[in-house]
């Protein structure tokens, strides 16, 4: 789905959610990053390529009217969606613990076997289809949508095996935790929480470090970008260079999105020996090769102002806050509704379902928080990618306006998101605003310092 759709809240989310949000979302740099660079050597397009900005400067965003409405419709459509996700989640949990359903699932695997941790391998991944698929409309909904919409281009046969494989994956990763869950609840009743969050953390770098390696290549077709775009290969690993950031040719690739989507992206994902970069074959095939070099640019940003050092440890924080409130709202929501749940404690396998339920409550009241944070952080992020490409590309300021109009229109961003979906749902800044600060971002013309990337003398 579309970046800006939130993910669905589920158990394996509490911790995706917040161990994701530094696996793929911005988090808060150091207060003033420098990073002392060269002279620029400008970067110009290679004969055959199309000009890099429109005839006409772009200020701002604007859409057609028949794609404006498009936007909006759709727009709305996926706000819809995601509150009704919402509501759904928690309403399915209430139900199958109010009509006494998880203590039914519990005695059926008790009777299967009497080895505990057997019985948390039948009890887990039934409570999590179970629930997953009630989610499942939800999902067709906006499949079908994104086809409507023009967003995705992959038939139904191909969303349903991807979909079957996101489960695969999840059931595993989800049981995997929830016996380590009980395990660690069995060893320290009172004491549980910590000792888990010390437990996740490194499953959490694990998943960063692995999830280019062995979770992406599932869902997409990757290759090397230098043997199809090797121009480009160069540009970039100009940037790279210019922008403080160690990444050889080797580690670019070119991912075959168009399969699929329509969606225009780029990014940099894992560390160590898993670092790479990943272009969408959408963004080459829709914009300029310099407006490419800015949404690097921004996507460098993340990794240089130090995102997921600092990311990680905001949400380390985040995770360790959330796993107290769970666990002292877990045992007044035993003490006060365990019988009529029948649920007798927080060992009890069924105890699960009153967590899911506490963190689905959990995760979607503390997303204004989340993404607040998030959008402080793209922010940051679209100003390093101005800076970044300031010198080396022409005109860099109207390349990216131009280049988020070209994410707009094709997206169908929001033109005018309301306030309160704001703040409640966006990762980013409306692409109205980013348009507007990139077009009017000139520290160099004001004889300003640059926030970020300081020339060398």
């Amino acid at each position: 789905m579309p970046r800006r759709r939130i993910a669905l809240h589920r158990f394996a989310v509490l911790l995706l959610v917040w161990s994701a949000a530094w696996l793929s979302l911005p988090v808060r740099a150091q207060e003033s990053p420098t990073v002392r660079t060269p002279p620029p050597q400008q970067i110009e397009p290679p004969g055959n390529t199309p000009p890099p900005v429109a005839p006409t400067e772009v200020e701002r965003y604007t859409l057609s009217h028949d794609r404006y409405e498009k936007a909006v419709r759709y727009s709305r459509a996926g706000y819809t969606l995601y509150f009704s996700a919402v509501f759904i989640s928690l309403a399915v949990l209430v139900i199958v613990l109010q009509t006494g359903f998880v203590g039914r699932l519990r005695d059926f695997a008790e009777r299967k076997t009497e080895n505990r941790f057997l019985q948390g391998l039948i009890f887990i991944p039934l409570l999590i289809i179970i629930l997953d698929l009630a989610d499942l409309p939800i999902h067709l909904i906006w499949h079908a949508l994104s086809l409507h919409y023009e967003q995705s281009v992959q038939h139904w046969g191909s969303w349903l095996l991807d979909w079957s494989k996101a489960e695969l994956i999840d059931l595993a990763f989800l049981t995997l935790l929830a016996v380590l869950l009980f395990f660690v609840i069995g060893k320290s009743p009172r004491r549980w929480w910590f000792y888990f969050w010390l437990v996740v953390l490194p499953i959490i770098l694990a998943t960063f470090f692995l999830k280019p390696l062995i979770i992406d290549p599932v869902f997409f077709k990757y290759e090397p970008l230098a043997a199809r775009q090797p121009e480009l290969t160069n540009d970039l690993l100009r940037l790279t260079e210019r922008a403080g950031l160690e990444i050889p040719r080797e580690k670019m690739f070119l991912m075959r999105a168009s399969e699929k989507t329509n969606e225009l992206n780029a990014y940099v994902t894992g560390f160590g020996a898993s670092k790479r970069v990943v272009i969408y074959d959408t963004l080459l095939q829709k914009m300029a090769p310099q407006e490419t070099l800015f949404v690097f640019g921004h996507e460098a940003g993340h990794y240089v102002l130090n995102h997921i050092r600092n990311g990680f440890l905001f949400f380390s924080a985040c995770l360790l806050a959330g796993l107290y409130v769970a666990y002292r709202l877990l045992n007044v929501a035993i003490e006060r509704w365990g019988p009529l749940w029948k649920v007798y404690g927080p060992q009890d396998w069924a105890a699960l379902a009153v967590l899911l339920l506490i963190i689905e409550a959990l995760g979607f009241l503390s997303s204004p928080v989340v993404n607040g944070y998030s959008r402080v952080e793209e922010h940051q992020a679209d100003v390093f990618g101005l800076e970044a490409i300031h010198g080396i590309v022409p005109n860099s300021s109207q390349v990216a306006a131009h280049a988020f109009q070209a994410m707009g229109e094709n997206d169908l961003s929001d033109p005018n998101p309301p306030p309160f979906i704001t703040f409640w749902l966006y990762t980013h800044p409306p692409l109205a605003e980013r348009l507007v600060f990139a077009h009017s971002y000139d520290p160099w013309g004001k004889n300003q310092p640059a926030r970020y990337i300081k020339e060398q003398k």
